[in-house]
């Protein structure tokens, strides 16, 4: 940044503006003369390949190191102002030289936009994608899939990441499939929430149920399972449960229902099609009880450096403002739990997603976390208001290869039932839980 400002108040002296330095701009840069020049990279491919999906079979995918992701494909969903937002929370003004790769008209309306928003040294980077050894990708990007990806599957054409054996696509919902029997992704089955989780507290079923449900459904523990919901928190609900219960090969279509729907891609209508239920689930269950913590594990886990129990759940319901939901009644949050961030409300989940619906870019998250002392080398245990939200974000860290990760199933809910738990509401910050 410092040898920007230095190379603009030269040009000023000299009595040039930055119009004509950015007409003198070169059209593109090799990585590193980009570096050299502090540049900011710009990914403009959709997210999938910059997390780790290669963009065609048997090469390398990935991003370039330190890139940021601004998809050509959001640009229509997004306003002048969260552009300007996006730009603000990355530390970028109008005085940063950016380089942006991607398809060439991909970069371009990428290009044009930032241009049309006062960002007026734009270069295209030359030589991206072409060094393997530079390309950084999320641990586990295979666990987070995409619409081509899924469809390349089903008409049995070769993907990376295949499934080592049999495999399944469920969408997941709460209730009856209303809007499944409308419209659905060929072949998907369909699972209610209301399979896997009860009253009163909405925790899990039982693991003599469990292992019933998933027989009904024809899944073993060596089945792949692909889920994905109109709101994608209930799939990874779902998907939590089944990881569970030892299925080994669980993923979620990144984005849900919405990122089959805006492709254009098939789908069909009616009841889903007769499942041959599975004679045995072919591991003991649960095969990972270690990925669902009950309330004394969770609470084992406060005010510790190597561990953080996580509030997944809107500021106004983390400082008490709300409870977030209708059938809870006691608002607050558990003493000395650190927020992770959520959205909105409680139905929301903003402040993970990209415009489109799909995850943010690793880093976005880290640094949202870290700033709450929450890092990847603790023991880290979800919770929301009855596991929704804690799953979809236990889903996203363990796609990004975080190891020791769980979902405290009663979450506010069940720790507010009792009055003799720890109780917190109000403003407060990170140094908060510690």
């Amino acid at each position: 940044m410092k040898r920007v400002s230095q190379l603009t108040t030269a040009l000023l002296l000299a009595g040039m503006s930055l119009t004509s330095f950015a007409a003198d701009m070169p059209s593109s840069l090799s990585f590193s003369a980009a570096k050299a020049q502090n540049a900011t990279l710009i990914d403009t491919r959709p997210s999938a390949f910059y997390n780790g999906w290669p963009q065609t079979l048997n090469v390398h995918g990935g991003h370039e190191t330190g890139a940021l992701n601004l998809s050509a494909s959001w640009l229509n969903l997004m306003s002048d102002e969260q552009i300007q937002t996006w730009a603000q929370q990355h530390n970028l003004n109008g005085a940063n030289l950016l380089a942006l790769y991607g398809k060439r008209e991909e970069a371009k309306a990428v290009k044009s936009r930032l241009e049309k928003l006062g960002f007026s040294k734009i270069t295209q980077l030359a030589d991206a994608l072409q060094d393997p050894s530079r390309l950084q990708k999320m641990t586990h990007f295979e666990q987070l899939v995409y619409p081509q990806w899924l469809r390349d599957l089903m008409e049995n054409k070769p993907v990376t990441a295949a499934p080592a054996g049999d495999w399944k696509v469920i969408e997941a919902g709460w209730g009856r499939p209303k809007k499944y029997l409308l419209s659905h992704i060929p072949g998907a089955d369909y699972i209610d929430t209301n399979e896997v989780e009860s009253e009163p507290l909405w925790n899990k079923v039982s693991d003599q149920q469990l292992k019933a449900i998933l027989a009904r459904h024809g899944i073993r523990h060596d089945t792949t399972v692909v889920l994905y919901g109109r709101d994608v928190y209930a799939a990874a609900r779902v998907a939590q449960i089944m990881l569970y219960a030892g299925v080994k090969d669980v993923r979620l279509l990144d984005g849900g229902w919405q990122t089959w729907s805006d492709a254009d891609f098939p789908v069909e209508r009616g009841m889903p099609g007769k499942v041959k239920p599975a004679a045995d689930f072919g591991a003991p269950i649960p095969g990972q009880p270690q990925l669902m913590l009950n309330i004394e594990q969770a609470r084992a886990l406060l005010h510790r450096k190597d561990a953080s129990l996580v509030s997944i759940r809107s500021w106004p319901e983390f400082i008490g403002t709300t409870s977030g939901y209708s059938y809870i009644k006691p608002k607050g949050e558990i003493a000395g739990a650190r927020w992770g961030h959520a959205g909105s409300d409680s139905t929301h989940m903003e402040d993970f997603h990209n415009p489109d619906g799909t995850l943010r870019t690793q880093d976005d998250i880290t640094a949202m976390w870290k700033s709450w002392h929450i890092t990847a080398d603790q023991q880290v245990a979800f919770y929301c208001g009855t596991g929704w939200r804690a799953s979809e974000t236990f889903m996203y860290a363990r796609a990004m290869g975080w190891q020791n990760v769980s979902v405290y199933d009663g979450g506010w809910y069940e720790w507010s039932a009792d009055a003799k738990n720890p109780v917190v509401s109000g403003e407060r910050k990170p140094e908060s839980s510690l």
